[in-house]
């Protein structure tokens, strides 16, 4: 995949909101260019590894872009991290460059104490201190200021340009992240065809302005954006998300198309009428969404203010299989995440057998692109089964037309007496309630019934996180759904632990509500 050709020499590739920098795709390409062959002077070759460590800024594209073409892996690391686990990540997949960012110099500056090999010989930090005599940044030994640092290379492509790839880290809501490692396709960019190519050009149009709205870090984002580079069509990237901000980026760029987690939307919604309707949205033409379940009802208030315009998939950072749902036949089979792209979908118990239409097990792809855990074989092995059909563990139903529905991760499920209860239902409830902003809904051990249902939610005003509404909230879901699925209780909580994607770290609510 490269950078498309015969682009008009001014026409952007990255806006960043709200700060307004704007990145021309001659601009992007020669910066990619120059730090690829600051990748090779200093030995880099096909199949080694990048970690990047940057927040959303005018850098990180190129540096993604740099690796991509150097046949090198890229590994996006979350922002939020601390030093050590960051660390672990870099040692894990045997980084042989870190490039970082002057956000993010607390972290790098600490890197070196929790790596046992010691650093990476290849050092870059973007926008860093002011470089000493030896071009390196004067207040972190060994890491060279960039882009000064690699000013004196060619903006002209490396002579073996080959495709590198992303090597994605799991979020690690369970435990340490895995890294996610497919095998390098050995050709030129040019040969590759990039992934999700064929949804994108569906999707868009050349004049199409694509907003970014989540860190870059993470998979979709990374991969989306620099498809959509690929095809010449601009991207804003939104420097951080803010509900409000979000709305401001769509109506001052005429965003055309984006993509979103369900959170957003929730954030989005739950902002007062008066400033929601204050934006100017009529330019969206298709917006996609992704990466967690969406509740049903938030779905349809978004398709309610912004049109039969929202679109969705699932997939995964694996890429094992994916399914596509346009907003018009979601309308039809609401709740469902559509139909596989390619490949076919196989529902199996337990044990292994097929299960027939509208009973909920495992998701299997079959046909999908290959991976492995990195330095896990026994969690790659988990991951398959006999006729070489693969999983993430999430649980779901075909009905009878062959449309996906998900019911929730395997490892979020709740045996409660006996009965498995899967808590995604009722968190998809509790966030339809107008005072209601997040809700996480788990296990916690019982005596009697070996685990009893747990509620925790975030109030839209804090002022609402009171006993009283807690039994009002309880007794408003007990009239929507079975009481056996329903919390025996609801704590409150001024913020969830959830990531960018949406996806809650319920580990941490599980430790501390189980005493």
């Amino acid at each position: 995949m490269q950078i498309r050709e015969h682009v008009g020499a001014g026409k952007p590739a990255i806006i960043l909101h709200p700060s307004g920098t704007v990145i021309t795709f001659d601009d992007l390409e020669a910066r990619a260019n120059r730090l690829a062959h600051h990748f090779r002077a200093n030995g880099l070759q096909e199949g080694d590894v990048v970690a990047i460590l940057m927040e959303n800024n005018e850098h990180m594209h190129a540096v993604m872009w740099a690796a991509r073409r150097s046949g090198l892996y890229y590994v996006p690391i979350n922002t939020h991290l601390t030093a050590a686990e960051a660390a672990y990540i870099i040692d894990n997949s045997a980084a042989k460059a870190v490039v970082g960012s002057a956000a993010l110099r607390e972290t790098c500056a600490e890197l070196g104490e929790h790596l046992p090999r010691g650093l990476p010989a290849v050092l870059l930090i973007a926008d860093g201190a002011e470089t000493s005599a030896t071009g390196t940044d004067s207040d972190l030994d060994g890491w060279v200021r960039y882009p000064e640092g690699v000013a004196g290379q060619p903006d002209t492509p490396i002579d073996d340009e080959i495709e590198g790839d992303l090597l994605q880290y799991s979020s690690g809501t369970t435990g340490r992240p895995k890294g996610i490692k497919r095998e390098l396709p050995h050709v030129r960019p040019s040969e590759a065809p990039g992934l999700m190519a064929m949804l994108v050009q569906f999707w868009l149009d050349p004049d199409a302005v694509y907003l970014s709205p989540a860190p870059l870090y993470h998979t979709a984002p990374s991969v989306w954006s620099m498809q959509i580079q690929a095809a010449g069509i601009t991207t804003v990237v939104l420097e951080k998300f803010d509900a409000q901000g979000c709305l401001d980026a769509i109506a001052r760029h005429r965003v055309t198309h984006g993509q979103f987690v369900p959170a957003m939307f929730t954030r989005m919604l739950k902002l007062p009428e008066s400033v929601r309707t204050s934006y100017d949205v009529s330019s969206l033409k298709r917006v996609m969404h992704a990466a967690a379940p969406c509740p049903v009802e938030i779905k349809k208030q978004m398709i309610d203010w912004w049109g039969p315009i929202v679109d969705e998939y699932y997939a995964s950072s694996e890429a094992h299989g994916s399914t596509l749902i346009s907003a018009e036949d979601w309308l039809t089979h609401p709740g469902s995440v559509g139909k596989p792209m390619n490949g076919a979908i196989h529902i199996l118990d337990e044990d292994g057998n097929e299960l027939g239409p509208n009973q909920p097990g495992e998701i299997y792809f079959e046909g999908g692109a290959s991976f492995e855990y990195l330095n896990d074989p026994d969690k790659t092995a988990k991951s398959r089964e006999s006729h070489g059909w693969t999983t993430v563990g999430d649980i779901g139903y075909l009905d009878e037309e062959g449309y996906l529905y998900l019911t929730d991760r395997r490892h979020h499920m709740i045996i409660s007496g006996g009965v498995n209860i899967y808590p995604q239902e009722a968190e998809n409830m509790l966030v339809t309630h107008p005072k209601v902003m997040d809700a996480a809904v788990f296990g916690v051990p019982d005596d009697e019934m070996g685990q009893r249902v747990k509620g925790v939610v975030q109030t839209v005003d804090p002022a609402d996180a009171t006993e009283a509404f807690a039994e009002e909230l309880l007794g408003w879901l007990r009239d929507r759904l079975a009481h056996y699925k329903c919390p025996r209780s609801i704590s409150f909580e001024a913020q969830l632990p959830r990531t960018d994607t949406g996806k809650l770290y319920k580990q941490e609510l599980i430790a501390r509500y189980s005493g």
